[in-house]
Protein backbone atom coordinates (compact mmCIF):
# COMPACT_ATOMS: atom_id res chain seq x y z
CA UNK A 1 0.00 0.00 0.00
CA UNK A 2 2.84 2.55 0.71
CA UNK A 3 4.15 2.03 -2.94
CA UNK A 4 1.35 2.36 -4.18
CA UNK A 5 0.81 5.61 -2.24
CA UNK A 6 4.06 6.89 -3.30
CA UNK A 7 3.52 6.14 -6.78
CA UNK A 8 0.78 7.88 -7.26
CA UNK A 9 2.43 10.96 -5.64
CA UNK A 10 5.14 10.42 -7.80
CA UNK A 11 2.29 10.66 -10.38
CA UNK A 12 1.10 13.90 -9.33
CA UNK A 13 4.52 15.01 -9.37
CA UNK A 14 5.76 14.19 -12.37
CA UNK A 15 2.56 14.57 -14.75
CA UNK A 16 -0.21 17.09 -12.87
CA UNK A 17 2.48 19.27 -12.53
CA UNK A 18 4.52 21.06 -14.99
CA UNK A 19 7.77 18.99 -14.93
CA UNK A 20 10.71 21.14 -16.77
CA UNK A 21 12.68 18.11 -16.53
CA UNK A 22 10.00 15.83 -18.86
CA UNK A 23 8.95 18.82 -20.37
CA UNK A 24 11.28 21.32 -21.06
CA UNK A 25 11.07 24.80 -21.75
CA UNK A 26 7.32 25.02 -21.52
CA UNK A 27 7.41 24.10 -17.59
CA UNK A 28 9.90 26.96 -16.67
CA UNK A 29 8.48 29.17 -14.79
CA UNK A 30 11.15 32.22 -14.76
CA UNK A 31 10.49 34.51 -11.18
CA UNK A 32 10.58 33.92 -7.33
CA UNK A 33 6.48 35.07 -6.81
CA UNK A 34 5.01 31.51 -6.32
CA UNK A 35 8.28 30.07 -4.34
CA UNK A 36 8.24 32.48 -1.71
CA UNK A 37 4.42 32.50 -1.20
CA UNK A 38 4.66 28.71 -1.06
CA UNK A 39 7.65 28.71 1.31
CA UNK A 40 5.69 31.00 3.38
CA UNK A 41 2.56 28.82 3.42
CA UNK A 42 4.69 26.10 5.02
CA UNK A 43 6.64 28.06 7.37
CA UNK A 44 9.02 29.96 5.37
CA UNK A 45 12.06 27.12 5.66
CA UNK A 46 13.73 29.28 3.80
CA UNK A 47 14.16 32.10 6.06
CA UNK A 48 15.39 29.51 8.69
CA UNK A 49 18.36 28.04 7.11
CA UNK A 50 21.85 28.28 6.07
CA UNK A 51 22.85 27.45 2.93
CA UNK A 52 25.81 27.51 0.60
CA UNK A 53 23.97 28.18 -2.85
CA UNK A 54 25.64 26.16 -5.82
CA UNK A 55 25.17 27.71 -9.46
CA UNK A 56 27.26 27.15 -12.71
CA UNK A 57 26.54 25.11 -16.35
CA UNK A 58 28.65 21.91 -15.17
CA UNK A 59 30.37 20.88 -12.40
CA UNK A 60 27.52 22.28 -9.63
CA UNK A 61 26.86 18.88 -8.88
CA UNK A 62 29.93 17.17 -8.53
CA UNK A 63 30.78 20.51 -6.07
CA UNK A 64 27.70 20.39 -4.06
CA UNK A 65 28.35 16.83 -3.32
CA UNK A 66 31.74 17.38 -2.69
CA UNK A 67 31.24 19.95 -0.33
CA UNK A 68 28.14 18.59 1.43
CA UNK A 69 30.59 15.57 1.33
CA UNK A 70 33.55 17.10 3.59
CA UNK A 71 31.07 19.19 5.63
CA UNK A 72 29.55 15.87 6.76
CA UNK A 73 32.72 14.67 7.66
CA UNK A 74 33.90 17.80 9.70
CA UNK A 75 30.96 17.05 11.97
CA UNK A 76 28.11 19.14 10.53
CA UNK A 77 24.30 17.81 10.05
CA UNK A 78 24.09 18.86 6.28
CA UNK A 79 21.24 18.79 3.70
CA UNK A 80 21.64 18.55 0.23
CA UNK A 81 19.48 19.30 -2.50
CA UNK A 82 20.40 18.97 -6.17
CA UNK A 83 18.41 17.70 -9.37
CA UNK A 84 17.57 16.20 -11.33
CA UNK A 85 17.56 12.28 -9.87
CA UNK A 86 18.36 9.12 -11.87
CA UNK A 87 16.61 6.87 -10.41
CA UNK A 88 14.01 7.93 -7.43
CA UNK A 89 12.74 11.56 -6.75
CA UNK A 90 13.75 11.46 -3.21
CA UNK A 91 17.52 11.59 -4.20
CA UNK A 92 16.96 15.04 -4.74
CA UNK A 93 16.90 15.99 -1.14
CA UNK A 94 19.36 13.76 1.12
CA UNK A 95 20.76 14.92 4.89
CA UNK A 96 23.65 13.39 5.47
CA UNK A 97 23.22 11.34 2.77
CA UNK A 98 20.28 9.73 3.74
CA UNK A 99 17.57 10.50 1.17
CA UNK A 100 14.33 11.83 2.19
CA UNK A 101 11.64 8.59 3.06
CA UNK A 102 8.69 8.10 0.52
CA UNK A 103 6.53 8.55 3.02
CA UNK A 104 7.62 12.60 4.15
CA UNK A 105 7.20 13.11 0.39
CA UNK A 106 4.03 11.17 0.30
CA UNK A 107 2.64 13.56 3.53
CA UNK A 108 4.23 16.99 2.15
CA UNK A 109 2.64 16.52 -0.96
CA UNK A 110 -0.91 15.52 0.78
CA UNK A 111 -0.63 18.72 3.32
CA UNK A 112 -0.21 20.90 -0.03
CA UNK A 113 -3.17 19.36 -2.27
CA UNK A 114 -5.14 20.24 1.07
CA UNK A 115 -4.35 23.26 0.80
CA UNK A 116 -6.77 24.43 -1.98
CA UNK A 117 -5.72 27.52 -2.69
CA UNK A 118 -6.17 28.54 -6.23
CA UNK A 119 -3.66 31.19 -6.41
CA UNK A 120 -0.86 28.76 -5.52
CA UNK A 121 -0.12 26.84 -8.94
CA UNK A 122 3.75 25.55 -8.48
CA UNK A 123 5.61 23.87 -10.85
CA UNK A 124 7.48 20.59 -9.72
CA UNK A 125 10.67 22.18 -9.06
CA UNK A 126 9.08 24.84 -7.17
CA UNK A 127 7.37 22.07 -5.12
CA UNK A 128 10.35 20.45 -4.30
CA UNK A 129 12.16 22.70 -3.40
CA UNK A 130 10.07 23.92 -0.79
CA UNK A 131 9.78 20.46 0.20
CA UNK A 132 13.52 20.09 0.56
CA UNK A 133 13.81 23.49 2.73
CA UNK A 134 10.95 22.26 5.21
CA UNK A 135 12.57 18.90 5.56
CA UNK A 136 15.52 20.31 6.28
CA UNK A 137 14.28 22.61 8.46
CA UNK A 138 12.75 19.47 10.66
CA UNK A 139 15.99 17.72 10.07
CA UNK A 140 17.70 20.66 12.12
CA UNK A 141 20.88 20.86 9.58
CA UNK A 142 23.35 22.93 10.11
CA UNK A 143 24.05 23.53 7.13
CA UNK A 144 22.00 23.27 3.21
CA UNK A 145 23.96 23.13 0.05
CA UNK A 146 21.34 24.07 -2.66
CA UNK A 147 22.02 23.11 -6.37
CA UNK A 148 20.36 25.89 -8.44
CA UNK A 149 18.10 24.41 -10.86
CA UNK A 150 18.07 26.25 -14.07
CA UNK A 151 19.99 29.48 -14.60
CA UNK A 152 20.06 31.34 -11.11
CA UNK A 153 18.66 35.03 -10.48
CA UNK A 154 15.17 33.73 -11.49
CA UNK A 155 15.77 30.08 -10.58
CA UNK A 156 13.37 28.84 -7.44
CA UNK A 157 16.25 28.00 -5.06
CA UNK A 158 17.07 31.78 -5.17
CA UNK A 159 14.63 32.70 -2.34
CA UNK A 160 17.42 31.66 -0.04
CA UNK A 161 19.65 33.97 2.03
CA UNK A 162 22.96 32.52 1.79
CA UNK A 163 26.62 32.17 4.40
CA UNK A 164 28.57 31.55 0.80
CA UNK A 165 27.56 31.51 -3.44
CA UNK A 166 29.38 29.54 -5.73
CA UNK A 167 29.34 29.67 -9.69
CA UNK A 168 31.51 27.11 -10.94
CA UNK A 169 31.35 28.15 -14.61
CA UNK A 170 29.79 29.02 -17.71
CA UNK A 171 29.18 27.34 -20.96
CA UNK A 172 26.21 27.38 -23.54
CA UNK A 173 23.39 25.41 -22.24
CA UNK A 174 19.39 26.18 -22.63
CA UNK A 175 20.49 29.09 -24.39
CA UNK A 176 16.12 29.54 -24.91
CA UNK A 177 15.78 30.83 -21.54
CA UNK A 178 19.17 32.09 -20.68
CA UNK A 179 20.93 34.17 -23.17
CA UNK A 180 22.95 33.40 -26.26
CA UNK A 181 26.01 34.93 -25.81
CA UNK A 182 28.19 33.35 -22.67
CA UNK A 183 28.38 37.38 -21.27
CA UNK A 184 24.25 36.83 -21.31
CA UNK A 185 24.53 33.75 -19.09
CA UNK A 186 26.72 34.61 -16.98
CA UNK A 187 24.93 37.53 -16.02
CA UNK A 188 21.51 34.84 -15.40
CA UNK A 189 23.75 32.88 -13.37
CA UNK A 190 25.55 35.76 -11.04
CA UNK A 191 22.06 36.58 -10.02
CA UNK A 192 22.35 34.40 -6.98
CA UNK A 193 25.01 37.15 -5.78
CA UNK A 194 23.81 38.47 -2.09
CA UNK A 195 24.98 41.76 -0.53
CA UNK A 196 27.90 40.89 1.75
CA UNK A 197 27.76 37.95 1.13
CA UNK A 198 31.04 36.01 -0.30
CA UNK A 199 30.94 34.62 -4.13
CA UNK A 200 33.46 32.32 -5.48
CA UNK A 201 33.41 31.65 -9.39
CA UNK A 202 35.44 28.58 -9.93
CA UNK A 203 35.94 29.15 -13.76
CA UNK A 204 35.84 32.59 -15.91
CA UNK A 205 37.39 32.06 -19.25
CA UNK A 206 35.32 33.31 -22.01
CA UNK A 207 34.83 36.46 -23.64
CA UNK A 208 32.86 38.85 -21.52
CA UNK A 209 32.15 36.32 -18.51
CA UNK A 210 34.83 37.66 -15.98
CA UNK A 211 33.80 41.39 -16.87
CA UNK A 212 29.95 40.35 -16.48
CA UNK A 213 30.71 38.58 -13.09
CA UNK A 214 32.41 41.82 -11.48
CA UNK A 215 29.70 43.86 -12.34
CA UNK A 216 26.84 41.90 -10.74
CA UNK A 217 29.31 41.13 -8.19
CA UNK A 218 29.91 45.13 -7.45
CA UNK A 219 25.64 45.58 -8.18
CA UNK A 220 24.87 43.34 -5.57
CA UNK A 221 27.34 44.40 -3.20
CA UNK A 222 28.98 40.71 -3.16
CA UNK A 223 33.05 39.95 -2.24
CA UNK A 224 33.99 38.73 -5.41
CA UNK A 225 36.53 35.30 -5.43
CA UNK A 226 37.94 34.05 -8.95
CA UNK A 227 39.22 30.52 -8.43
CA UNK A 228 40.96 30.13 -11.34
CA UNK A 229 43.37 32.68 -10.62
CA UNK A 230 45.44 30.41 -7.90
CA UNK A 231 45.29 27.12 -8.15
CA UNK A 232 45.42 25.70 -4.31
CA UNK A 233 47.21 22.35 -5.09
CA UNK A 234 50.74 21.95 -6.42
CA UNK A 235 49.95 19.32 -8.96
CA UNK A 236 47.42 16.20 -9.48
CA UNK A 237 47.88 13.12 -10.53
CA UNK A 238 45.57 10.38 -12.28
CA UNK A 239 45.21 6.92 -10.48
CA UNK A 240 43.05 4.30 -11.55
CA UNK A 241 40.48 5.01 -9.11
CA UNK A 242 40.50 8.45 -8.66
CA UNK A 243 43.09 11.44 -8.83
CA UNK A 244 45.03 12.96 -6.37
CA UNK A 245 45.93 16.72 -5.60
CA UNK A 246 49.17 17.39 -4.13
CA UNK A 247 50.49 20.08 -1.94
CA UNK A 248 46.77 21.43 -0.58
CA UNK A 249 46.29 23.12 2.21
CA UNK A 250 45.02 20.02 3.85
CA UNK A 251 48.08 17.87 2.71
CA UNK A 252 47.58 15.44 -0.15
CA UNK A 253 43.76 14.05 -0.72
CA UNK A 254 42.41 11.81 -3.08
CA UNK A 255 39.27 11.94 -4.65
CA UNK A 256 37.42 9.12 -6.28
CA UNK A 257 35.49 11.26 -9.08
CA UNK A 258 37.55 10.93 -11.98
CA UNK A 259 37.43 13.24 -15.20
CA UNK A 260 39.50 15.48 -16.20
CA UNK A 261 36.79 18.49 -15.52
CA UNK A 262 37.26 17.50 -11.71
CA UNK A 263 40.62 19.25 -11.35
CA UNK A 264 38.78 22.41 -12.09
CA UNK A 265 35.80 21.18 -10.08
CA UNK A 266 37.88 20.52 -6.66
CA UNK A 267 40.42 23.89 -6.87
CA UNK A 268 36.96 25.69 -7.09
CA UNK A 269 35.76 23.31 -3.65
CA UNK A 270 38.61 24.21 -2.10
CA UNK A 271 38.68 28.27 -2.37
CA UNK A 272 34.65 27.54 -1.00
CA UNK A 273 36.34 25.48 2.12
CA UNK A 274 39.12 28.30 2.45
CA UNK A 275 36.16 30.83 2.53
CA UNK A 276 33.88 28.75 5.07
CA UNK A 277 37.07 28.64 7.55
CA UNK A 278 37.14 31.89 7.17
CA UNK A 279 33.33 32.10 8.17
CA UNK A 280 34.15 30.49 11.25
CA UNK A 281 33.61 26.35 10.50
CA UNK A 282 36.07 24.22 11.64
CA UNK A 283 37.11 22.44 8.40
CA UNK A 284 40.07 19.40 9.60
CA UNK A 285 42.21 18.00 7.11
CA UNK A 286 40.78 14.60 7.77
CA UNK A 287 37.39 15.73 6.86
CA UNK A 288 38.69 17.31 3.95
CA UNK A 289 40.65 13.70 3.01
CA UNK A 290 37.65 11.55 3.48
CA UNK A 291 35.04 13.79 2.08
CA UNK A 292 37.06 13.73 -0.70
CA UNK A 293 37.71 10.18 -1.14
CA UNK A 294 34.25 8.63 -0.21
CA UNK A 295 32.20 11.59 -1.80
CA UNK A 296 30.12 9.12 -3.51
CA UNK A 297 29.16 6.62 -0.47
CA UNK A 298 28.60 9.85 1.71
CA UNK A 299 26.28 11.55 -0.93
CA UNK A 300 24.58 9.36 -3.33
CA UNK A 301 26.24 10.75 -6.36
CA UNK A 302 26.00 9.28 -9.50
CA UNK A 303 27.04 9.92 -13.05
CA UNK A 304 30.22 11.77 -12.98
CA UNK A 305 32.55 9.34 -15.01
CA UNK A 306 30.90 5.93 -13.47
CA UNK A 307 32.66 3.13 -13.78
CA UNK A 308 29.85 0.09 -13.17
CA UNK A 309 31.53 -3.04 -14.53
CA UNK A 310 35.32 -3.96 -15.94
CA UNK A 311 35.35 -6.62 -18.95
CA UNK A 312 34.73 -4.62 -20.98
CA UNK A 313 34.97 -1.13 -18.96
CA UNK A 314 31.73 0.28 -18.64
CA UNK A 315 31.42 4.00 -17.79
CA UNK A 316 28.08 6.27 -17.66
CA UNK A 317 28.68 9.95 -17.27
CA UNK A 318 25.81 12.84 -17.14
CA UNK A 319 27.38 15.81 -19.22
CA UNK A 320 25.25 16.87 -21.55
CA UNK A 321 26.46 20.02 -23.21
CA UNK A 322 29.59 21.57 -24.95
CA UNK A 323 31.24 22.52 -21.42
CA UNK A 324 31.14 19.07 -19.91
CA UNK A 325 31.97 17.55 -23.80
CA UNK A 326 35.33 19.41 -23.80
CA UNK A 327 36.31 17.27 -21.30
CA UNK A 328 34.49 13.93 -22.42
CA UNK A 329 35.49 13.48 -25.81
CA UNK A 330 39.37 13.84 -25.67
CA UNK A 331 39.38 11.53 -22.11
CA UNK A 332 36.94 9.01 -24.59
CA UNK A 333 39.36 9.50 -27.58
CA UNK A 334 42.34 8.30 -25.38
CA UNK A 335 41.18 5.48 -24.14
CA UNK A 336 42.45 2.26 -24.77
CA UNK A 337 41.56 -0.64 -27.05
CA UNK A 338 37.86 -0.56 -28.81
CA UNK A 339 35.66 2.84 -28.04
CA UNK A 340 32.23 1.67 -27.81
CA UNK A 341 29.69 4.76 -27.32
CA UNK A 342 25.71 4.66 -26.56
CA UNK A 343 24.58 7.87 -26.97
CA UNK A 344 20.80 9.61 -26.73
CA UNK A 345 19.62 13.05 -26.32
CA UNK A 346 16.50 15.41 -25.44
CA UNK A 347 15.25 17.41 -28.61
CA UNK A 348 16.19 20.91 -26.99
CA UNK A 349 19.93 20.05 -27.34
CA UNK A 350 22.07 21.72 -30.18
CA UNK A 351 24.30 18.53 -30.78
CA UNK A 352 26.23 20.67 -33.42
CA UNK A 353 28.13 21.69 -30.39
CA UNK A 354 28.87 18.32 -29.21
CA UNK A 355 28.70 16.00 -31.86
CA UNK A 356 32.17 17.27 -33.09
CA UNK A 357 33.80 16.23 -30.24
CA UNK A 358 32.58 12.20 -30.46
CA UNK A 359 35.97 10.27 -31.44
CA UNK A 360 35.07 9.28 -35.32
CA UNK A 361 36.76 5.92 -34.46
CA UNK A 362 34.21 4.74 -31.92
CA UNK A 363 31.42 2.28 -32.77
CA UNK A 364 28.22 4.07 -32.22
CA UNK A 365 25.38 3.16 -31.02
CA UNK A 366 22.15 5.87 -30.96
CA UNK A 367 19.33 5.33 -28.39
CA UNK A 368 16.31 7.00 -27.34
CA UNK A 369 15.72 7.58 -23.70
CA UNK A 370 12.47 7.14 -21.88
CA UNK A 371 11.28 10.95 -21.25
CA UNK A 372 8.76 12.93 -24.10
CA UNK A 373 11.79 15.37 -23.77
CA UNK A 374 13.66 12.69 -26.12
CA UNK A 375 15.32 13.13 -29.78
CA UNK A 376 14.14 10.11 -31.54
CA UNK A 377 17.22 7.71 -32.23
CA UNK A 378 16.86 8.22 -36.03
CA UNK A 379 16.79 12.03 -36.03
CA UNK A 380 20.57 11.91 -33.78
CA UNK A 381 21.76 9.66 -36.14
CA UNK A 382 21.05 12.00 -38.97
CA UNK A 383 22.51 14.78 -37.57
CA UNK A 384 25.02 12.71 -36.43
CA UNK A 385 25.83 12.23 -40.16
CA UNK A 386 26.78 15.37 -41.43
CA UNK A 387 29.76 14.84 -38.88
CA UNK A 388 31.14 11.98 -40.16
CA UNK A 389 29.23 9.56 -37.82
CA UNK A 390 27.24 6.55 -38.07
CA UNK A 391 26.17 3.79 -36.09
CA UNK A 392 23.01 1.15 -35.18
CA UNK A 393 19.94 2.71 -34.62
CA UNK A 394 17.93 1.58 -31.70
CA UNK A 395 14.31 2.26 -31.67
CA UNK A 396 12.30 1.92 -28.93
CA UNK A 397 9.65 -0.57 -28.46
CA UNK A 398 6.71 1.94 -27.34
CA UNK A 399 6.81 5.57 -26.62
CA UNK A 400 7.53 5.38 -23.06
CA UNK A 401 10.61 2.29 -22.71
CA UNK A 402 13.01 3.89 -24.68
CA UNK A 403 15.54 2.47 -26.23
CA UNK A 404 18.60 2.47 -24.01
CA UNK A 405 17.99 -1.35 -22.22
CA UNK A 406 18.90 -2.64 -25.82
CA UNK A 407 21.61 -0.52 -26.87
CA UNK A 408 23.45 -1.55 -23.55
CA UNK A 409 23.26 -5.34 -24.69
CA UNK A 410 24.21 -5.03 -28.17
CA UNK A 411 27.19 -2.68 -27.12
CA UNK A 412 28.23 -5.62 -24.79
CA UNK A 413 27.93 -8.36 -27.85
CA UNK A 414 30.38 -6.47 -30.05
CA UNK A 415 32.90 -5.16 -27.62
CA UNK A 416 35.87 -6.78 -26.86
CA UNK A 417 36.95 -7.70 -23.05
CA UNK A 418 39.60 -5.13 -23.02
CA UNK A 419 37.59 -2.43 -24.51
CA UNK A 420 35.22 0.44 -23.06
CA UNK A 421 31.67 1.18 -23.57
CA UNK A 422 30.84 5.09 -22.51
CA UNK A 423 26.84 5.46 -22.08
CA UNK A 424 25.70 9.06 -22.20
CA UNK A 425 24.46 12.54 -23.70
CA UNK A 426 21.96 12.71 -21.47
CA UNK A 427 20.65 12.24 -18.39
CA UNK A 428 18.13 10.16 -19.42
CA UNK A 429 19.93 7.90 -20.82
CA UNK A 430 22.02 7.30 -17.50
CA UNK A 431 18.90 7.25 -15.46
CA UNK A 432 17.46 4.55 -17.72
CA UNK A 433 21.14 2.63 -18.27
CA UNK A 434 21.15 2.67 -14.46
CA UNK A 435 17.73 1.14 -14.19
CA UNK A 436 19.28 -1.88 -16.23
CA UNK A 437 22.25 -2.96 -13.86
CA UNK A 438 20.58 -5.93 -12.14
CA UNK A 439 19.80 -7.41 -15.99
CA UNK A 440 23.02 -6.88 -17.43
CA UNK A 441 24.55 -9.94 -18.67
CA UNK A 442 28.02 -9.03 -17.21
CA UNK A 443 28.92 -11.92 -15.37
CA UNK A 444 28.35 -14.25 -18.11
CA UNK A 445 30.86 -12.23 -20.00
CA UNK A 446 33.04 -11.96 -17.52
CA UNK A 447 32.72 -16.15 -17.39
CA UNK A 448 33.22 -16.55 -20.95
CA UNK A 449 36.81 -13.83 -20.90
CA UNK A 450 37.72 -16.65 -18.40
CA UNK A 451 37.37 -19.58 -20.21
Amino acid sequence: MATERYEQTLDFLFNRLQAFHRLGATAYKPGLHTTEALSEAFGAPHKQLRVIHVGGTNGKGSVSHLLAAVLQEAGYRVGLYTSPHLLDFNERIRVNGKPISHQEVIDFTDRFRAMNDSELDPSFFELATVMAFEHFVRQQVDLAVVEVGLGGRLDSTNIVNPVMTVVTNISKDHTALLGDTLAEIATEKAGIFKPGVPAIVGESDGEGIRESFRAIAAQAGAPIEFADDEILYNDSEMLIDGICYHGTAYGDIQCELQGDCQTRNTNTVLHALRCLEKLGYDIPHSAVSEGFAHVTQSTGLMGRWMKVSERPTIICDTGHNPGAWQYLGPRLASMPGQVTMILGFVSDKDLSHILPWIPAEATLHFVQPSTPRAASAESVAATAQAYGLSGKVHLPEDNESGSVADGVKAAIADTPSDGTIFVGGSTFVVADFLATLPGLPIASREQKDKR
